[in-house]
């Protein structure tokens, strides 16, 4: 079935399929995982079908509080219906805790909290490294407009309030987070609207009390049991019901 559709565009994590109607998307979770620019890569069996199923949660958390996002519904164990959106080539980092390369860049030790969340803009362009950019070049080479600008802030400002705390809700520390926009056209008025995914691969989640990482970085830094930390995630945010085969590998 999947041979016979058009695909659109293949990333690192998903791939977007024509979808049934006008304006819409198939997005595929793949059981692909990278790191460092793909420099690192290796297959993890039901990694998609954790993520599918934890990203339609968020989003339609989300979409329930009024963040607008393109999620529609989930179809199966690794697809979703989408919304088409013109995205907006910014990968926006939300920080809460020093992790990562903010520790790396500026010599902060790891696991200290921030003092106020940090937003910071990265120019979505794999060949370049993903480069960290400021508004000035957001706006000069139209990226994105000042309005859309201050739109984003705004979201990811609520989007951050509420993930912390049903995280915390749950035992989990939000330590950073990275989304995607996208705008959606009404006539000749662009909207901008949450995109792409929230799950462990673009959420940094540690256990609040042993510190224990429930995300990405068990792969990025060879802590293993990848799947069983994001699966951890997925059962303490009650959404584990029909998935438990994923952590033997048996769901396609």
């Amino acid at each position: 079935m999947m041979k016979n559709r058009k695909k659109i565009y293949e990333g690192k994590a998903k791939i977007l399929y024509e979808g049934p109607e006008p304006g819409t998307l198939i997005q595929y979770f793949k059981d692909d995982a990278t790191a460092f620019n793909a420099q690192k890569r290796a297959i993890l069996e039901g990694k998609g079908v954790l993520n599918n199923k934890i990203s339609e949660f968020i989003m339609t958390r989300l979409g329930g509080m009024g963040i607008a996002n393109h999620f529609i519904k989930r179809l199966n164990l690794r697809e979703q219906l989408i919304r088409e959106v013109e995205i907006i080539p910014l990968e926006v980092v939300c920080r809460n805790v020093v992790a990562g390369s903010l520790a790396q860049r500026l010599g902060q030790e790891e696991g200290t909290a921030l003092p106020r969340s940090i937003i910071e803009f990265y120019y979505k362009k794999d060949e370049l490294g993903d480069p960290m950019v400021t508004e000035e070049h957001i706006t000069a080479f139209n990226w994105a407009t000042t309005q859309e600008i201050d739109d984003i802030l705004t979201m990811t400002v609520r989007i951050n309030d509420y993930l912390s705390g049903m995280f915390a809700a749950v035992g989990i520390t939000l330590v950073d987070f990275k989304i995607e926009f996208g705008r959606v056209w009404e006539n000749d008025f662009a909207r901008v609207i949450l995109a792409d995914e929230i799950s462990p691969d673009s959420c940094r989640l540690w256990d609040t009390t042993s510190g224990e990482k429930l995300d990405k970085d068990r792969f990025r830094r060879d802590l293993g049991d990848v799947i069983e930390s994001y699966a951890e995630v997925a059962r303490r945010l009650g959404i584990m019901k029909d998935m438990p085969t994923v952590i033997q590998g048996g769901l396609h």
